[in-house]
Order: C-alpha cells, then structure tokens, then sequence
C-alpha cells in the first residue's frame, strides 16, 4: 500500500493575520483574503523542507537571529517572484519608444531607464531591446549611449535574470526578428545576447527603502504590476518618490488601474486609454 501523502496543516484565522502582518510591515506587500491560499502554500512547501508543521512557529523562527533572517531573504523569493513575459503590454512599450525618439533628437546624452519591481528581468530586457531598436534606427544612434537598471526585492530573481535564460513561453509576445536579432538557443531555452546584458544591471531594492536608493535622474520609469500588491496610500508614496527621480521630460509609466486619485505638480499625464503614462515637466 502506497504512503500517504501528509496534508499541509490549516491555516487559522490567527495565523493568517500574523503571517499577513510581518508581510506588509517587511516588504509592503498585502495579501487579501484571496490570497490565503497562495500564502498557505508557500510556507507549507517551505517549513516541510525544514523541518516546522506549525505557521505560527515558523513565524517565531523566522522573527529571532541570525538565522531567522536569513530565512527571511530565502522566503521572499516563494512571495514574490511572480511569472512574466517579454514585451508583456505592447501599448505601453510603444509609449516608450515614441518618447525615447523624442529623447534622442533633443540631446545625445546617454539615456538611464529604471525597470521597478523586474522579478526575473523579462521586463528589463525588453526595455534593453526597445532601446537598441530605437537608436539603430535613428541617425544618432551611433553616438548615444544607454544603460538599464532592474530592481526587485527577490535575490533568486534577480540571480535568474542576471543569467538572461528563459523558456520558450516567456518568448510568445517576441517577434521573429528580435528573436533572431537578440536571443541564441540553447538547448530547448532562449539566452538574450551578451550585447544586450551588457547594457543592463541588476540592484536588490526593497520598495519600502526606496528613499535610499541613488538611482536618480531617469529618462524612463518603468513600473508595471507592482503598485496592484501595495495599499493605496503607499502607492501613492512609492509613485511620488519615483516622480522625484525622473529627469525634466522624462516618463513614468504605470500599470493601468494602479493608481487613482493621485497627481503631482511636476508631472503630466499622457493622453491615452490603453496605457498609464506621465510626463515630467522640463
């Protein structure tokens, strides 16, 4: 007769609000009661591998030394990392270029753009590609420079995003061309080109510690699906120290539907109903 498979231990009411407390008090993050489920599951399969049946004592181990918070870091990466493609949202990728056109003709001065919150760099690359494409286009091209910086809080994400190697799946939204142009198979996975990762860099960044962050000065602000796990009110103050980054003229985009109600007399919003956009006044 075949073992039986041992079940996860319920989740309780008392549990689940302390669980959701540290959550948001460490990284920002809310977890709703829709996603109890996701939340059970992560500490389930971890505290199996080692060795605790009880959430809220992981929870105690997880609050005390050393150890604790080095389980922490490990942890975050089974909260946070959240699957994505490249060129996910193809309006407003193409806000992007258009605006990165208009960067060029106005100065030949390297351009910086941020990707916030890039989980495994699917985002980052695109925004590295995009650029290319825009400056091999253009006269100048030749005599600008770029750079790209991702962030995010999860180490394991961003160790798999520095590597640039992804599965067939993640490619769907690629065309042929760029395909060809900045991916080379191996095996039955996709590498971007070392020209491409070359242009990019990868920080560790928890948002709730953005004020440290030195990154300043951005042409373009990328942060798409990440606002949507944040309350509204750190929303609004994680989108205002972004808009304090960018440099005159330059553009923050947001997901749609991230933010309401919010405004900053620096900035404008870009007409259009497909994609969520804002200009910085020069």
């Amino acid at each position: 007769m075949a073992a039986s498979v041992k079940q996860s231990p319920e989740l309780s009411d008392a549990a689940f609000a302390t669980w959701q407390d540290i959550i948001e008090d460490r990284l920002g993050l809310q977890l709703p009661e829709q996603r109890r489920s996701f939340l059970k599951t992560c500490l389930s399969i971890r505290m199996r591998e080692i060795g605790f049946d009880d959430y809220l004592g992981y929870y105690r181990f997880i609050c005390e030394g050393d150890a604790g918070l080095i389980e922490w870091n490990l942890l975050i990466d089974r909260l946070t990392v959240q699957e994505t493609r490249f060129f996910r949202d193809p309006s407003a990728y193409a806000l992007v270029k258009d605006h990165l056109k208009r960067r060029v003709k106005e100065s030949n001065r390297p351009l910086s753009l941020w990707s916030v919150g890039c989980s495994t760099g699917e985002e980052t690359y695109s925004l590295a590609m995009l650029t290319s494409e825009v400056l091999n286009r253009m006269d100048e091209g030749s005599q600008v420079r770029f750079g790209i910086t991702g962030t995010d809080v999860s180490k394991k994400a961003l160790d798999q995003a520095a590597v640039g190697l992804y599965t067939a799946r993640r490619l769907e939204l690629v065309d042929d061309r760029l395909e060809e142009k900045y991916f080379r198979k191996i095996g039955d996975k996709y590498q971007v080109v070392q020209q491409v990762r070359d242009r990019v860099c990868f920080i560790r960044l928890n948002l709730l510690e953005l004020a440290r962050s030195p990154i300043r000065n951005l042409d373009v602000i990328y942060c798409q699906n990440v606002l949507i796990y944040f309350r509204k009110w750190r929303r609004k103050d994680i989108v205002t120290e972004l808009a304090n980054r960018l440099a005159p003229g330059g553009m923050l985009v947001l997901g749609l539907g991230e933010m309401v109600d919010w405004s900053h007399p620096d900035l404008l919003r870009v007409p259009g109903e497909r994609a969520l956009a804002y200009l910085k006044r020069k």
